[in-house]
C-alpha cells in the first residue's frame, strides 16, 4: 500500500481514512474516485483481466501508456477480479463490506447479477454510501439505452445549441458530460458521507448522463420550461446577452464579453467609435440582441486593424472582459503566469491537478497510475484476512 514519506508529515487531507470500492470504468467514474483520492480517500479500482478499457485507448501514449487513463486515475490501487467467478465474486462483496463507498457505472441489473447490488451490500455494511452511475438511469426502458458521452450530449440537447446557426449541431470537444456527471455524483456522495454522520447508516446515490446535462444547461434549459423557447445554435455568441462571444482580429481571435451597459460603452470608447454606443439600435443589450450582425460588423472593423495581444490589453485596461483564444499550451502558460500552479508532477510526469484548494486540508496525489493489477496480490491477500470490527454510530460493532 502507498505510505506517506516518513522524512515528513504531510498535512491531513478531507477524506483520509475512508475507502473506496471503485468499480467504475472509462471516465466519469475514474475522474470521480481520482479527485476523491485527491482529497484523501484510499481507491481500490477493481479491474477485469483487460483493464479499463481507456488503458488501451490511443493515440496519444506516454512511456507506452495511454495519456488518457493516465489523466484520471492517479492515486488509486488496482486489482484484478474476474465478477464471474465465485471466488473473486466473494473477494468484491468483502471489499463493499469493508468500504466506505462504493461506485460503479455496470449497465442496470449487473451489479445485483454478481450479488454486489446496494441492498446486498447494505445488508452486511449498513454505513455504505454507494453510488451508482448510468447512461439514462434505472428503470425499465433506459437500461437498454448506450450509456455513451457522445450520445447524451446528442439526444440531450447539449449538441442542438452547439455549433454555428448555418452548421450541423456539434459536440463540445471533450466528454463534457461524463466529467459534469462525475462531479454530481461526487457533490451526492459527500453530501450522503455528511447525512450519515447525523443517521447513522449510508444511502444509495444514483446520478445518470442525460439530467445530468440537463441540470448543466442551465439558462438553456430555463428558456423552454419557463419561456417557452427552443435553444438553438449561436456559434461563439451568447444567446441573451451582446456582445458576447469571439472576434478576429488582425492576427487571430479573442473573445469579449461585454454584458453591462457600462461595459459595452467603455469598449466602444476604447476602440475610439464612442458613437456606437449611443446608436439607438445598441443602447441597451435587448436591442443590441436584435442587431446583433450590425453591431458586430462594427466591431470586427475596429479590432481588425489591431493585433490579438493589443486589443486584449486595450479592452481589460478599459475594464472589459476579455482574452485570447488560447490553445492547451497557452490555457496552461496562462495559469502558470497567473500562480495558480495547475499542475502535479507525479513520477516525473506532469497532471492537471484538482482545481480546489482549500486552507486546513489541500488536496494532493497519493501516486500515479496503476498498472493493472499493480498490487492485486497485496489487495487479494488484505480481503482474505479477518477485518477488524467496523462500528455502526451508536458505537455496536458489525463484521
Amino acid at each position: 500500500m502507498l505510505q506517506p514519506s516518513a522524512s515528513s508529515t504531510p498535512p491531513a487531507r478531507a477524506l483520509d481514512g475512508l475507502l473506496i470500492a471503485d468499480f467504475s470504468r472509462v471516465l466519469a467514474g475514474p475522474y470521480l474516485t481520482m479527485l476523491l483520492g485527491d482529497l484523501g480517500a484510499t481507491v481500490i479500482k477493481v479491474e477485469s483481466a483487460e483493464g479499463d478499457q481507456t488503458r488501451h485507448w490511443g493515440p496519444p501514449w506516454r512511456d507506452g501508456r495511454s495519456t488518457y487513463f493516465q489523466a484520471v486515475n492517479r492515486n488509486k490501487r488496482s486489482v484484478v477480479l474476474d465478477l464471474r467467478d465465485a471466488g473473486d465474486r466473494a473477494l468484491a462483496a468483502e471489499l463493499a463490506r469493508r468500504a466506505d463507498i462504493l461506485i460503479e457505472n455496470f449497465l442496470p441489473g449487473r451489479m445485483e447479477a454478481f450479488g454486489l447490488s446496494y441492498q446486498t451490500v447494505s445488508a452486511t455494511n449498513p454505513g455504505i454510501v454507494y453510488c451508482s452511475l448510468t447512461g439514462f438511469g434505472s428503470q425499465p426502458g433506459a437500461a437498454d439505452l448506450p450509456g455513451f458521452d457522445l450520445v447524451a450530449q446528442a439526444v440531450g440537447g447539449l449538441m442542438s445549441v452547439t455549433g454555428q446557426s448555418d452548421g450541423p449541431p456539434t459536440k463540445v470537444g471533450v466528454a463534457l458530460v461524463d466529467v459534469l456527471c462525475g462531479l454530481h455524483a461526487g457533490l451526492g456522495i459527500l453530501a450522503a458521507l455528511t447525512a450519515r454522520e447525523r443517521l447513522g447508516r449510508g444511502q444509495l446515490v444514483e446520478v445518470n448522463l442525460l439530467t445530468s446535462a440537463l441540470s448543466a444547461l442551465t439558462n438553456q434549459s430555463a428558456a423552454y420550461l419557463m419561456g417557452g423557447v427552443v435553444p438553438g445554435r449561436t456559434g461563439n455568441a451568447h444567446p441573451s446577452v451582446a456582445p458576447y462571444e469571439t472576434f478576429e482580429t488582425a492576427d487571430g481571435s479573442i473573445v469579449v464579453a461585454a454584458g453591462t451597459e457600462p461595459q459595452f460603452a467603455r469598449l466602444c470608447r476604447c476602440l475610439g467609435i464612442d458613437e456606437v454606443a449611443t446608436d439607438p439600435r445598441f443602447a441597451t443589450n435587448s436591442q443590441r440582441i436584435a442587431h446583433r450582425e450590425e453591431m458586430r460588423q462594427i466591431l470586427l472593423a475596429a479590432l481588425s486593424r489591431i493585433t490579438s495581444k493589443h486589443a486584449v490589453a486595450l479592452l481589460r485596461e478599459a475594464g472589459v472582459p476579455a482574452g485570447p483564444v488560447n490553445d492547451m499550451a497557452g490555457a496552461l502558460e496562462l495559469a502558470h503566469a497567473l500562480g495558480l500552479a495547475p499542475t502535479w508532477t507525479i513520477s516525473d510526469v506532469d497532471h492537471v491537478r484538482a482545481p480546489m484548494s482549500m486552507s486546513l486540508t489541500p488536496p494532493r496525489p497519493t501516486g500515479r497510475p496503476p498498472e493493472l493489477d499493480e498490487m492485486g496480490d497485496d489487495i487479494r491477500r488484505w480481503l482474505a484476512s479477518p477485518p477488524a470490527p467496523r462500528r455502526t454510530a451508536d458505537g455496536a460493532a458489525y463484521l
